[in-house]
């Protein structure tokens, strides 16, 4: 079966799709992946068939920041989703294109127009989501807040949430359905023809750090986490090897695909609370351009984290979706520090499993409060035990596996 995975967004929104292109391909599909231009090359390093879509998430979500001041998560979340909408026309056909030499269409959140072109062909499609979406009465809209609304509003805030997102694109679906020559059809009825016809989700995350709610139906499911592609080959440098071997492990500290209105602020932070809570570290600089001097500090570019986490004494990142699962994953303490979009809804799922001192939001962070939590998390040993027990339950889970019998189902 010919496989198209469409992931829009960040590094982070693409990864684990790689893992469970691998996967599928191993199953006997042939795989492709539409997204940006600026993963070509790592998709295509892991034997996987690209195809472009519009706009460079890395200078769009750079400039975003810029303009907002990075003063508010939703506002970036509005900002964020503004850019992208900006551009549906451009992805819509980019989409179509691809499409037409599919079979079946995975699509994620932010390629929910991917939707009606697979209506519009004829396809068969699956939800490949990395967040959890479908509305419950348990929490609120993971991409928004973690405060809860009460259990009508959780519900009717997500749901609202979701026609929201569509309402920009609309003149552009109700285009591209004329052009296959589909109706016109509103962002909420078409949401509600979705369920009504029983369309599967498969959530890319383990039920043990997001219980299925009660009220989420059940084609709508978490099947455990996809892992980006393994790199049996990779090999450290000798710079970094040098450094792991030169002391007691070290912390991380990366920010991922998150980009940094001052950039050399947040640097001369890091730096200050690794020094006051006496750490070595690893420091990868991300989109942000995270620069941290000293000669317990040693800078690296891309590693994989499934294999430099297990090395570390405990991990600081934006709690973004993958970063948080790779963590959990290592069996190691997190130090999160979300921003925005889902990242505060997974550094509470992070804390509520016991992995972490707790959150620090960026907009609250101090080099006193990071180096206070670093020392909470190396210091007593109930942060890695709790780690190493979550990891263990990980690894005897298989999330590729959900996705691969919905495809039998096909």
């Amino acid at each position: 079966m010919r496989v198209l995975i469409a992931a829009v967004g960040s590094r982070g929104d693409v990864a684990p799709f790689t893992g469970l292109g691998v996967r599928l391909q191993d199953e006997g599909h042939q795989v492709t992946i539409a997204t940006h231009g600026l993963f070509e090359a790592y998709v295509t390093g892991c034997g996987l068939g690209f195809h472009r879509l519009p706009v460079d998430t890395r200078e769009e979500l750079a400039a975003r920041v810029e303009a907002d001041g990075g003063r508010s998560p939703a506002r970036m979340t509005l900002a964020v989703n503004r850019a992208l909408a900006a551009h549906a026309g451009e992805t819509a056909a980019a989409l179509t294109a691809a499409a037409r030499d599919a079979d079946v269409l995975l699509l994620t959140p932010l390629s929910w127009i991917g939707g009606h072109v697979a209506e519009g062909l004829g396809l068969p499609s699956i939800g490949v989501y990395l967040q959890p979406m479908t509305p419950t009465r348990e929490f609120p809209p993971a991409t928004v807040t973690t405060r809860t609304l009460g259990g009508w509003g959780n519900r009717t805030a997500a749901s609202a949430l979701r026609i929201a997102g569509m309402r920009p694109s609309r003149r552009v679906v109700d285009e591209l359905r004329a052009g296959f020559g589909l109706p016109p059809v509103a962002p909420g009825a078409w949401l509600a023809g979705l369920e009504a016809s029983r369309w599967p989700i498969c959530y890319g995350f383990s039920p043990l750090v997001v219980p299925p709610p009660a009220d989420w139906p059940d084609f709508h499911r978490p099947v455990g986490y996809w892992w980006p592609a393994p790199e049996p080959d990779f090999k450290p440098g000798s710079e970094l090897a040098g450094f792991l071997a030169s002391g007691p492990p070290p912390i991380y500290v990366g920010f991922g695909s998150l980009p940094a209105t001052d950039r050399a602020a947040l640097s001369s932070l890091v730096g200050a609370a690794i020094r006051e809570a006496g750490v070595r570290a690893v420091v990868h600089g991300g989109w942000g351009g995270l620069t941290v001097a000293g000669d317990d500090v040693l800078a690296v570019e891309d590693v994989p984290h499934s294999w430099l986490f297990p090395r570390m004494a405990a991990v600081v990142h934006h709690a973004g979706a993958g970063t948080a699962a790779a963590g959990l994953r290592a069996g190691v303490p997190s130090v999160p520090v979300p921003f925005m979009v889902d990242q505060p809804f997974w550094a509470g799922r992070l804390h509520r499993l016991g992995v972490t001192p707790g959150p620090i939001p960026m907009r609250r962070l101090t080099a006193g409060r990071l180096a206070a939590a670093l020392t909470q998390a190396i210091g007593d040993p109930v942060y890695r035990q709790r780690a190493t027990e979550i990891a263990a339950l990980l690894a005897r889970e298989d999330g590729a596996a959900g996705v691969v019998q919905r495809l039998r189902e096909i």
